[in-house]
């Protein structure tokens, strides 16, 4: 199967959702292959999933690096994600299959093979009945989640889904700052929380790009944005006034 492969992105969060969305809408249309990218956020951002309508306070006011920190809606469901010291990943595509569980297993298995060629077991975390209860996405981890072999997550992925076709992004931790961390969900790093081995970001991308050829039988086409591409999505994000998040939703 032909697939196309976005370049490495980092840019601010209401730009990365809009690129997801445009992608995720294309593709449902059938205007677009299966596609895979990697990208990060700056400067750092919250992304709260799309049901998600309460969040603590705080969250209005906080700045890291002299820079605001983004309070960003994704169009994928789940908790609060913090992105600062992670790597994003998102793949777009018609999948054979509805159950919500069964894409999870199929598309999260590139992830997995790719990890551990890096030196990193991990497995499925277990269904959790508190997790709506959780503003930390990676307070606790579902059957959706990659954890190891000690149980800490390392990868959080949520699904948007129209019809047959499914987006699925997720965040890795990378090398989250604990002082951030802190500050916005005023909660203290877990005891088991491990420090990875310096990975570089193009290391664990060339992984993941190998292993998503082998589990997906895929062949990736590297094409950039186009400059018609990026004007789409800029329509994109004029037109979702409330993806940057603003006073007018519900907090705690």
């Amino acid at each position: 199967m032909d697939w196309r492969l976005i370049p490495y992105l980092q840019t601010d969060g209401i730009t990365q959702m809009a690129i997801d969305q445009w992608l995720f809408n294309q593709c449902h249309q059938g205007n677009h292959p299966p596609t895979l990218r990697f990208y990060t956020w700056t400067p750092a951002a919250i992304s709260l999933g799309r049901n998600q309508l309460t969040w603590p306070q705080h969250w209005q006011d906080l700045a890291w690096q002299g820079r605001p920190v983004d309070l960003v809606r994704r169009p994928t469901g789940g908790r609060a994600v913090l992105h600062e010291g992670d790597l994003t990943y998102g793949i777009i595509l018609s999948h054979p299959h509805r159950n919500r569980r069964q894409a999870y297993k199929d598309l999260c298995q590139f992830l997995i093979q790719g990890w551990r060629e890096l030196g990193y077991n991990l497995r499925f975390g277990e269904p959790r009945r508190n997790y709506t209860h959780q503003a930390n996405c990676f307070a606790t981890a579902t059957n959706a989640d990659l954890v190891l072999e000690n149980g800490y997550k390392l990868i959080g992925s949520a699904q948007a889904w129209q019809d047959q076709t499914v987006l699925q992004h997720g965040s890795m931790r990378i090398n989250p700052s604990q002082e951030l961390t802190e500050q916005v969900f005023r909660q203290a790093f877990a005891e088991h929380d491990p420090t990875l081995h310096p990975i570089p970001e193009k290391a664990i991308i060339s992984a993941l790009i190998a292993a998503a050829k082998t589990c997906f039988e895929a062949t990736f086409t590297y094409e950039p944005l186009s400059p018609k591409e990026l004007e789409a999505i800029e329509q994109v994000k004029s037109m979702q006034a409330d993806t940057k998040v603003g006073n007018n939703l519900a907090r705690n």
